[in-house]
Protein backbone atom coordinates (compact mmCIF):
# COMPACT_ATOMS: atom_id res chain seq x y z
CA UNK A 1 0.00 0.00 0.00
CA UNK A 2 1.42 3.38 -0.95
CA UNK A 3 1.18 6.21 1.56
CA UNK A 4 1.40 9.75 0.25
CA UNK A 5 2.01 12.68 2.64
CA UNK A 6 -1.03 14.87 3.03
CA UNK A 7 -3.32 12.45 1.20
CA UNK A 8 -4.70 10.32 4.11
CA UNK A 9 -6.81 8.76 5.41
CA UNK A 10 -5.62 5.22 4.69
CA UNK A 11 -6.88 1.90 5.89
CA UNK A 12 -3.94 -0.06 7.17
CA UNK A 13 -3.96 -3.60 8.44
CA UNK A 14 -1.96 -4.76 11.43
CA UNK A 15 -2.97 -8.38 11.78
CA UNK A 16 -6.68 -8.94 12.30
CA UNK A 17 -7.50 -5.44 13.59
CA UNK A 18 -7.69 -2.78 10.86
CA UNK A 19 -6.92 0.78 11.85
CA UNK A 20 -7.94 3.90 9.96
CA UNK A 21 -5.07 6.35 10.08
CA UNK A 22 -4.26 9.66 8.51
CA UNK A 23 -0.78 10.91 7.64
CA UNK A 24 0.06 14.27 9.19
CA UNK A 25 3.15 16.40 8.66
CA UNK A 26 5.02 17.23 11.85
CA UNK A 27 6.43 20.75 11.51
CA UNK A 28 9.21 19.99 14.02
CA UNK A 29 10.76 17.28 11.86
CA UNK A 30 10.82 16.25 8.25
CA UNK A 31 9.29 12.89 9.21
CA UNK A 32 5.56 12.29 8.70
CA UNK A 33 3.62 11.07 11.72
CA UNK A 34 0.48 8.93 11.90
CA UNK A 35 -2.58 9.89 13.90
CA UNK A 36 -5.14 7.17 14.56
CA UNK A 37 -8.63 8.19 13.46
CA UNK A 38 -10.50 4.94 14.17
CA UNK A 39 -9.66 1.47 15.43
CA UNK A 40 -11.67 -1.71 15.15
CA UNK A 41 -10.78 -3.85 18.12
CA UNK A 42 -10.75 -7.62 18.34
CA UNK A 43 -13.44 -7.36 21.03
CA UNK A 44 -15.63 -5.54 18.51
CA UNK A 45 -14.84 -8.13 15.83
CA UNK A 46 -15.89 -10.96 18.16
CA UNK A 47 -19.05 -9.08 19.22
CA UNK A 48 -19.89 -8.42 15.54
CA UNK A 49 -19.27 -12.08 14.62
CA UNK A 50 -16.32 -11.23 12.35
CA UNK A 51 -14.07 -13.44 14.49
CA UNK A 52 -14.84 -16.50 16.62
CA UNK A 53 -12.88 -17.23 19.78
CA UNK A 54 -11.94 -20.92 20.07
CA UNK A 55 -9.44 -20.65 22.94
CA UNK A 56 -10.99 -23.37 25.11
CA UNK A 57 -10.80 -26.03 22.39
CA UNK A 58 -7.34 -24.78 21.38
CA UNK A 59 -6.13 -25.29 24.96
CA UNK A 60 -7.43 -28.86 24.84
CA UNK A 61 -5.39 -29.32 21.64
CA UNK A 62 -2.26 -28.07 23.42
CA UNK A 63 -2.17 -24.42 22.30
CA UNK A 64 -1.53 -22.28 25.36
CA UNK A 65 -2.50 -18.83 24.05
CA UNK A 66 -5.89 -17.51 22.87
CA UNK A 67 -6.97 -18.52 19.36
CA UNK A 68 -9.47 -16.83 17.07
CA UNK A 69 -10.83 -17.88 13.67
CA UNK A 70 -12.12 -15.46 11.11
CA UNK A 71 -15.79 -15.90 10.27
CA UNK A 72 -14.79 -17.02 6.78
CA UNK A 73 -12.65 -19.86 8.14
CA UNK A 74 -15.38 -20.83 10.60
CA UNK A 75 -18.14 -20.89 8.00
CA UNK A 76 -16.00 -22.61 5.37
CA UNK A 77 -14.37 -25.34 7.44
CA UNK A 78 -16.03 -25.65 10.87
CA UNK A 79 -19.71 -25.29 9.99
CA UNK A 80 -20.97 -28.54 8.44
CA UNK A 81 -22.47 -27.87 5.00
CA UNK A 82 -26.06 -29.09 4.48
CA UNK A 83 -26.28 -32.70 3.35
CA UNK A 84 -22.79 -33.70 4.48
CA UNK A 85 -22.90 -36.88 6.51
CA UNK A 86 -20.61 -38.12 9.30
CA UNK A 87 -19.31 -34.65 10.19
CA UNK A 88 -19.80 -32.39 13.20
CA UNK A 89 -18.54 -28.94 14.13
CA UNK A 90 -16.59 -30.11 17.17
CA UNK A 91 -14.60 -32.58 15.09
CA UNK A 92 -13.99 -30.13 12.27
CA UNK A 93 -12.79 -27.46 14.72
CA UNK A 94 -10.55 -30.01 16.43
CA UNK A 95 -8.98 -30.92 13.07
CA UNK A 96 -8.07 -27.28 12.37
CA UNK A 97 -6.61 -26.71 15.82
CA UNK A 98 -4.74 -30.03 15.91
CA UNK A 99 -3.10 -29.32 12.55
CA UNK A 100 -2.30 -25.78 13.72
CA UNK A 101 -0.64 -27.21 16.83
CA UNK A 102 1.51 -29.52 14.73
CA UNK A 103 2.44 -26.69 12.37
CA UNK A 104 3.48 -24.55 15.36
CA UNK A 105 5.58 -27.41 16.77
CA UNK A 106 7.33 -27.72 13.42
CA UNK A 107 8.61 -24.14 13.48
CA UNK A 108 11.74 -22.74 15.05
CA UNK A 109 9.78 -20.03 16.86
CA UNK A 110 9.72 -16.31 16.37
CA UNK A 111 7.40 -16.42 13.38
CA UNK A 112 4.41 -14.09 13.19
CA UNK A 113 2.97 -15.81 10.09
CA UNK A 114 2.54 -19.55 9.58
CA UNK A 115 0.90 -21.38 6.69
CA UNK A 116 -0.60 -24.82 7.33
CA UNK A 117 -2.95 -27.22 5.60
CA UNK A 118 -5.45 -29.95 6.38
CA UNK A 119 -7.99 -32.12 4.59
CA UNK A 120 -11.65 -31.05 4.88
CA UNK A 121 -14.72 -32.78 3.51
CA UNK A 122 -17.39 -30.26 2.48
CA UNK A 123 -19.45 -32.75 0.49
CA UNK A 124 -19.98 -36.51 0.49
CA UNK A 125 -17.02 -37.10 -1.80
CA UNK A 126 -13.34 -37.22 -0.88
CA UNK A 127 -11.84 -34.64 1.44
CA UNK A 128 -9.77 -31.94 -0.21
CA UNK A 129 -6.65 -30.17 0.96
CA UNK A 130 -7.27 -26.63 2.21
CA UNK A 131 -4.64 -24.09 3.15
CA UNK A 132 -4.94 -21.70 6.07
CA UNK A 133 -2.73 -19.07 7.65
CA UNK A 134 -2.09 -18.39 11.32
CA UNK A 135 -0.82 -15.03 12.50
CA UNK A 136 0.50 -14.23 15.94
CA UNK A 137 -0.06 -10.79 17.40
CA UNK A 138 -1.58 -8.95 20.34
CA UNK A 139 -4.98 -9.98 21.69
CA UNK A 140 -6.25 -6.44 21.28
CA UNK A 141 -5.24 -2.80 21.17
CA UNK A 142 -5.22 -2.56 24.96
CA UNK A 143 -3.97 -6.12 25.58
CA UNK A 144 -0.48 -6.88 24.23
CA UNK A 145 -0.60 -10.56 25.28
CA UNK A 146 0.00 -12.86 22.30
CA UNK A 147 -2.77 -14.69 20.49
CA UNK A 148 -3.24 -16.55 17.22
CA UNK A 149 -5.67 -15.67 14.47
CA UNK A 150 -6.44 -18.31 11.82
CA UNK A 151 -7.51 -16.91 8.49
CA UNK A 152 -7.79 -17.72 4.81
CA UNK A 153 -4.60 -17.07 2.78
CA UNK A 154 -6.27 -14.14 0.99
CA UNK A 155 -7.63 -12.46 4.15
CA UNK A 156 -5.87 -9.59 5.97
Amino acid sequence: MNHHPGRGPWLTSQGPNPTLTTLMHNSDTSEPTWDTVYTYTRAQAVADGIQVEVTKTAAEAGISIPVFLTRTVYESYVTVPPGVSCQDEAGRLWDILWMLRHAIRGTHGGQAYLAFALYVRNDDRAARLVKLVATCGPVDIDDPAPCITVLMPDED
